[in-house]
């Protein structure tokens, strides 16, 4: 691979940023909303799957 002096590098860059297609506001905004809907369902399910465990070892350990 041929080596490339810095000037040429940005020049690359900056055509392949000019290709990008870039998400509207609209389209950000629905994303992350989705992203914190998501990690919260995914926090209170494990959230009960830890509580389950727990009750489980619980019972296994302290019965008596």
């Amino acid at each position: 691979m041929a080596k490339t002096n810095p000037f040429e590098f940005f020049q690359q860059v900056r055509q392949e940023t000019a290709k990008v297609t870039w998400p509207t506001r609209r389209e950000t905004i629905i994303t992350t909303i989705m992203v914190l809907i998501l990690s919260a369902a995914a926090a209170l399910f494990f959230l009960g799957v830890d509580a389950i465990l727990k009750w489980v070892v619980d019972l296994i350990l302290f019965r008596s």
